[in-house]
């Protein structure tokens, strides 16, 4: 048997050479033709009758089965690679069959499916892709003729079909780099990923609108008019709605053109003819037909706050014209751009030690990193510990323009502090004195010049300094029966409101007189509102209340289950920050009346502790606590980002620099008022140490 097999082998062999002349090919893998194709060749079916006899002395030599088997198993996969070839799918098999997928003569064929999204098609070198794409003349199918050949095979790869997700990226990146300028560059993108950057028409329409060429362009309205309708256009309208729409912006700029090139009569019959028949926007028709009276182009141009005619003007056309169109059809203006800065603001936004002026621009950024603020640039470090008061230190605020720091103590006296803006270092300016009870609340005028400063329950008396001169005002006390505890400016900062819990709600000037009153309102702590009528005050009824004494109505705003011991507004009057005895911090919506969010970790009983808003856009919540600690969160979270210590009682206020957002102070009953920023320069390790424990 054995014999047998060598000798049809060798028969095969021969009849192969006379083939080719007599010349031995150079070595190769043997592929077997299917019988359809080697039908009518004699080496073909020489070939076929020899390897026939060979199967079957294979099959009866026990010896030799394994060797059979492997064999069979390449020939099996030879023609499952050639008949894949020959349906186009013979992509991505394993290295040890390519050799036998890959296409004949170095030929591939190409994908001839068009992408979703209306996109064209890629091309393959000029190959047309068939049922018999695959067929080769020469050889045996799947046998290259030469080294290089297989090589070429194996470079020429089948496109990859884009996924919708691929086809965006592609027309944004195009997008941005037109809007650069590197037009070839947007070209040679689209026709290598067989994109294309918007619809022909589309591209037509923007071509006709930067040229000036009217006509053309309403024309082209009508072409884009069925595309129009989609779901995705960043304004939503009926078609007809859009094609109106677009229209009128048209001719406006139409229009205003004329008049500036000093066509009048073109201007008027575009006015009467055109825009007026559209019977829209009849109102900003008669604005327009106001323009005529302009004298010369810098007159229309600030009349109509226009650019005047050139590309300045007509890109800001082509940006309000984009919005009525869906983005298949023509990309919303600078795409790219605007998901960059989504994407910076929405990092900025998560980022809980952020306390930096928002820059809307892209070019202050890098884009290459993920934006992290470090707890190390956030006010968690004293500073500076204030020691002149000699008794518990029970209120502080920063005047508007951050300048100066006002602290009033149970020592009776009011001390100015003036704020270095270069080095965040304090130093004591003046010294007020003469309130026989202590002072327990300051509230500086809008415009800084006044101060006012309240004393406990059982004061009576009210203070009105000139923080410039020192010299006191008003001293006011309407009655010894009087607890005159709290206090807010208008602000209009003519008029002032106090009161207490003995009953007494007064509004007043500045030389103290009675303007205004509000009979058995016991007032826990007072903020007037930026439309100068209402009055927000907390009572003993655990509740807030607007009161107005203009017309003398009142309304509940806010009520709790607990006393309200004190309570702040922001500065956009949207919400309140109450310090609530036993529950501790919430921050209430004024405007929705609800409660939206409690936070958790500081310590509050029955003391009064004045909390903040503070950092920049008033991000983040400071307060005090009975634990001896200052607490900050970050306003969208409930646990606290810091834990300041350093204080050794009660910290009862907490007050956050308007205009330097590292910059804060607290006062406590340990007499000290501490000032807290960034930490400073010191050796590495020890900074890190201090940040992991949040120890001040």
């Amino acid at each position: 048997t054995a014999a047998l097999g060598e000798e049809t082998l060798a028969s095969a062999s021969s009849s192969s050479d006379s083939d080719t002349g007599g010349a031995s090919p150079p070595p190769r893998k043997k592929h077997r033709a299917s019988a359809a194709e080697g039908a009518g060749e004699p080496g073909a079916s020489a070939e076929t009758t020899g390897l026939s006899t060979l199967v079957l002395g294979l099959a009866a030599c026990p010896l030799l089965q394994a060797t059979s088997a492997v064999y069979f198993n390449r020939n099996a996969a030879g023609n499952l690679s050639t008949n894949m070839q020959s349906n186009g799918a013979g992509q991505g098999q394993e290295p040890g069959l390519s050799c036998l997928g890959s296409a004949q003569n170095g030929e591939s064929s190409s994908a001839a499916g068009a992408h979703s999204n209306g996109l064209a098609s890629g091309t393959n070198n000029g190959s047309s892709p068939g049922p018999n794409s695959g067929a080769a003349s020469g050889p045996a199918a799947g046998t290259p003729t030469a080294s290089g050949s297989g090589s070429e095979a194996a470079s020429i790869k089948k496109k990859k079909r884009l996924s919708q997700s691929e086809e965006d990226v592609i027309r944004l990146i195009g997008q941005h780099l037109h809007g650069l300028g590197l037009n070839q560059t947007v070209e040679l993108l689209m026709q290598e990923s067989g994109c294309r950057l918007e619809h022909p028409s589309a591209t037509k329409f923007r071509s006709h609108v930067m040229e000036g060429e009217w006509d053309k362009a309403e024309n082209d309205l009508n072409e884009l008019k069925p595309l129009m309708h989609s779901p995705n256009a960043i304004v939503v309208t009926t078609e007809s709605l859009q094609t109106l729409l677009m229209k009128f912006l048209l001719l406006q700029q139409k229009y205003l053109e004329y008049l500036e090139d000093g066509k009048v009569l073109e201007a008027l019959q575009v006015l009467r003819g055109e825009l007026t028949p559209l019977k829209y926007n009849t109102e900003r028709i008669h604005v327009l037909s106001g323009y005529l009276m302009c004298s010369h182009a810098e007159d229309l141009r600030a009349k109509a706050e226009w650019e005047g005619k050139g590309v300045t003007s007509r890109c800001r056309l082509l940006d309000k014209l984009q919005t009525y169109l869906p983005p298949s059809v023509m990309l919303p203006p600078r795409r790219l751009q605007t998901l960059l800065r989504q994407a910076v603001e929405l990092q900025r936004d998560r980022c809980l030690y952020h306390n930096t002026k928002l820059d809307s621009s892209l070019d202050s950024v890098s884009l290459l990193l993920d934006h992290v603020c470090s707890r190390k640039q956030f006010p968690c470090y004293t500073q500076q510990i204030l020691t002149e008061h000699c008794n518990e230190v029970w209120f502080c605020k920063f005047s508007n323009d951050g300048t100066k720091l006002a602290t009033g103590s149970k020592d009776t006296t009011v001390i100015i502090w003036q704020v270095d803006s270069e080095t965040h270092q304090l130093k004591l300016l003046k010294t007020l004195e003469g309130h026989a009870y202590g002072v327990s609340y300051l509230a500086w005028s809008p415009d800084d010049t006044y101060l006012i400063a309240c004393g406990p329950d059982d004061c009576s008396e009210l203070w009105l300094w000139n923080v410039q001169t020192g010299e006191l005002r008003t001293k006011m006390s309407q009655s010894h029966e009087d607890s005159l505890t709290s206090v807010a400016w208008n602000p209009d900062g003519k008029r002032f409101v106090t009161g207490g819990q003995r009953g007494q709600f007064y509004q007043c000037d500045l030389e103290g007189n009675l303007l205004d009153s509000w009979e058995g309102v016991r007032v826990q702590c007072l903020w007037c509102l930026s439309d100068g009528r209402t009055v927000l005050a907390s009572d003993t009824h655990q509740r807030i209340r607007g009161y107005n004494f203009e017309d003398l109505t009142d309304r509940n705003i806010v009520q709790e289950d607990h006393p309200i011991m004190s309570f702040t507004v922001s500065k956009n009057g949207r919400l309140a920050l109450l310090n609530v005895a036993t529950q501790g911090v919430h921050l209430w919506d004024l405007q929705d009346r609800v409660l939206v969010r409690k936070y958790q970790g500081v310590t509050q009983g029955f003391y009064t502790i004045h909390s903040c808003f503070g950092g920049h856009n008033e991000d983040f919540i400071a307060s005090g606590s009975e634990d001896h600690k200052v607490y900050i969160w970050h306003k969208r979270s409930e646990l606290p980002i810091a834990e300041l210590t350093g204080h050794t009682r009660t910290v009862n206020c907490v007050s956050w620099s308007p205009t330097m957002p590292s910059l804060m102070a607290s006062a406590s009953d340990d007499g000290t008022v501490r000032i807290w920023g960034p930490a400073p320069f010191m050796d590495t390790q020890e900074l890190d140490e201090n940040c992991s424990s949040m120890d001040s």
